[in-house]
Formats: structure tokens, C-alpha cells, sequence
């Protein structure tokens, strides 16, 4: 197996010789000429229904098939160690056509263990999509299945509070039901969950990936069964990924080991100052609390992301988040800068109340920036209350 950083480098890469390049090259057609009208017939039906594009056939329609967006998809798939990706226009797309390709056969029961992105909770919680959905914790997710179960969703490292789940135990538990695992935290630098049972391992690209603040988009590395379906979700929605944003995440899988080796340690150092901070009831970052021992077995470093409860609750939380000069008071995760954010406001204010985040916590991507710049604007912060 290829180690990640080389494959980071290279996947997606394999047809630029032949084509008499070293960089990819980005294909913004939105329409493609067909060979004929039999032919064009047959190639848009075989894309349509999520078939991969057969050799020599023309990929008539950008929404049903991109050469830019495919190299990535191959890339990330290698990565994730499955045998195909299917990039999507947002996380929330992807998590939206991964619900709909998983309840296409009728089963419209979902298991879902929180802590979960909060835009994954509202869209679970709502019924929106046509679902019904049961909270479980870990352990309980076997007892929770039923003959109508189509998923089970799952995020580890979780968002916001980074508790960790064991993918193997849960991926037996869910037994013959396919395990959806948001892998978008951890990145598949210190993660891969199709290595521990997962069926479905889902990315806010827009996260790590992208890593720069300036994408937006998901993706699904899955069998290629799934990915079938996926496509066809996403032919028929429409919910694709724009060719320039693909070359972005394509071109940011090159420098994604480092960045995240590199803000996993910052994280690291952040969050030990913080627990020993007057200010601070409690700090979540795996490298402060592990129970089950799944750093080093199931991830390979905690990650970049950590939180923290201040003494106050919320009020002293959004004086702290207001006081940050350095670090920027904004929601998303995983880029070259360091964010800080109120879940509870923010990310996680759909959530019912009684799955919502603490009013006194707050979150903290930790970007790229020296450690000790980032210490000092927090310590000055938190002066504040």
C-alpha cells in the first residue's frame, strides 16, 4: 500500500504524462459533442443511471461526468483506501444523496449517534428527506436496528466535543446495515474508516481537504456498488462539483499531510496550556481524553481541531470569542488559519435542546500560525473575564 503522503503527491495523477503535462488540467465544458445521436444516446444513459464513463465515450454533460472532478475522486478514493470516490457541490449535498441513495429501496430508518456536525443533525431531526431517525449512543446502536434500518450515521472525531467512536466495534453492531462514518475531522491522513468496517466514509471537503477557506464541496468514498447510486443521485439532482473546485482539492491533497501533521501539533500544545488555565472548566481533544486507547489504533494524532469550556457559560464564552484579535471569529474548520466559534450560536443552534453543546464551550480550528502568537491571543481573550 502506497503511504499516504506519496499517494497525497500522486493519486489522480496517472494520465498527465500521457497527455503531455505535469500539472492537471481543468475542463470547464458544460456541454461535450457526441459521435452521434445513437451514440450520445447510449452514453448519456450509461452516465444517467451512475455508470462510470466507458472508454472512448463522450461524457456528454458536465453534470453527469467531468474529467477534473474524476481525478480527484480518484485521489481522495485512494487515500480512503476504497475503491471510488463521488465528489459533490457541498458536505451537506453529499450527506443529502447518501441518505437518498441509502433509502431508495424503501427503508427510511436511520441510526445516528451524536455528537454530529449540526447541519447533519438538523436534516436528520427534520424528517426532511423523508426519514425517521433514532439517537443512539455507541453502544447502544445494535439494539436500536430495525428490519427498516438504511444507515447508520456516525462521526468520529465528533463535532464539536472530538469524542471518539470505535469504527470496527460499531461496523459489527450495525451488522448488514451499511455504516456511514463523517471522516471529515480527521482527514484520511490519521483516518480511514473503510479499513475498519465503514461501507460509506463522507468529507466536508470544504474542511482539510480544501484546506484555504476558498471551496466549498463533499465527497464519498465508497465501493463502487455505492458509487453507482451516488452518481446516480447526483446526475439527477444536480448537486455536482464545479471543475475549478475540483483542481482546488485535487491540488490541496498534496500538502494535506503536512498541514494537518503540522496543526495537529499546535492543537496539541494548545490544548495543554488550556487545561491548566484558571479560566477553563474542561478541555475536548483526543490527546486529553481517549478512553478506549483509538489513538494510535484506529487514528494516528488527535487532529487539529479542539474545544474548550469556559467558567461562565455562554456569556463568557461570546466575550472570549469576541476579544480574539489573532484568531478569527468564524465557523468552518481545517484551513491554513485559526478559527474560533460558539457551536451552540452557530453551527450546532438547530440541534434540540437537549443534544446541544454547552453554552460555555467554545471551538477552535487550529490553523497554521505559530503556536505561542496563538497562546498569547487566546490568553489575552480569556484576561477578558
Amino acid at each position: 500500500m502506497t503511504a499516504v503522503d506519496t499517494a497525497a503527491v500522486h493519486a489522480g495523477r496517472d494520465d498527465l504524462a500521457g497527455l503531455g503535462v505535469h500539472v492537471p488540467p481543468i475542463d470547464l465544458s458544460t456541454t461535450n459533442p457526441l459521435p452521434s445521436v445513437a451514440d450520445g444516446g447510449d452514453a448519456y444513459e450509461t452516465l444517467a443511471t451512475g455508470n462510470p464513463l466507458p472508454a472512448g465515450g463522450s461524457a456528454v454533460y458536465q453534470r453527469l461526468w467531468n474529467p477534473t472532478v474524476a481525478r480527484f475522486e480518484t485521489a481522495l478514493a485512494q487515500l480512503e483506501g476504497t475503491a471510488e470516490a463521488v465528489a459533490f457541490a457541498s458536505g451537506m449535498a453529499a450527506l443529502t444523496a447518501t441518505v437518498l441513495a441509502a433509502t431508495r429501496d424503501g427503508k427510511r430508518h436511520v441510526v445516528a449517534v451524536r455528537p454530529l456536525y449540526g447541519g447533519t443533525d438538523h436534516v436528520l431531526a427534520s424528517g426532511l428527506l423523508g426519514t425517521e431517525v433514532t439517537w443512539a449512543r455507541a453502544d447502544d446502536v445494535a439494539a436500536a436496528i430495525r428490519p427498516d434500518t438504511a444507515v447508520v450515521v456516525v462521526e468520529t472525531p465528533a463535532n464539536p466535543t472530538l469524542d471518539l467512536v470505535d469504527i470496527a466495534a460499531l461496523a459489527t453492531a450495525a451488522g448488514n446495515v451499511p455504516l456511514l462514518v463523517d471522516n471529515t475531522v480527521a482527514t484520511p491522513v490519521l483516518q480511514q474508516p473503510a479499513r475498519h468496517g465503514a461501507a460509506l466514509v463522507l468529507h466536508s471537503a470544504t474542511k482539510s481537504i480544501g484546506g484555504h477557506g476558498d471551496v466549498l464541496a463533499g465527497v464519498v468514498a465508497c465501493a463502487p456498488d455505492w458509487a453507482a447510486r451516488l452518481r446516480q443521485v447526483r446526475a439527477v439532482t444536480g448537486a455536482v462539483l464545479h471543475p475549478l473546485g475540483a483542481y482546488l482539492l485535487h491540488r490541496g491533497l498534496q500538502t494535506l499531510p503536512l498541514r494537518v501533521r503540522a496543526q495537529q501539533a499546535g492543537a496539541e500544545k494548545l490544548a495543554a496550556w488550556l487545561a491548566g488555565h484558571p479560566a477553563i472548566e474542561r478541555v475536548h481533544h483526543p490527546s486529553r481524553h481517549d478512553p478506549a486507547g483509538l489513538v494510535g489504533r484506529q487514528m494516528s494524532g488527535g487532529g487539529s481541531l479542539l474545544a474548550f469550556e469556559v467558567r461562565g457559560g455562554a456569556p463568557a464564552a461570546a466575550t472570549v470569542a469576541g476579544a480574539c484579535e489573532l484568531i478569527t471569529h468564524a465557523v468552518s474548520l481545517g484551513g491554513v488559519d485559526t478559527l474560533i466559534q460558539h457551536p451552540a450560536s452557530l453551527t450546532h443552534r438547530p440541534v434540540e435542546d437537549d443534544a446541544k453543546p454547552a453554552g460555555g464551550l467554545l471551538r477552535v480550528s487550529v490553523g497554521l500560525e505559530d503556536p505561542e502568537d496563538l497562546r498569547a491571543d487566546l490568553a489575552r481573550a480569556l484576561a477578558s473575564i
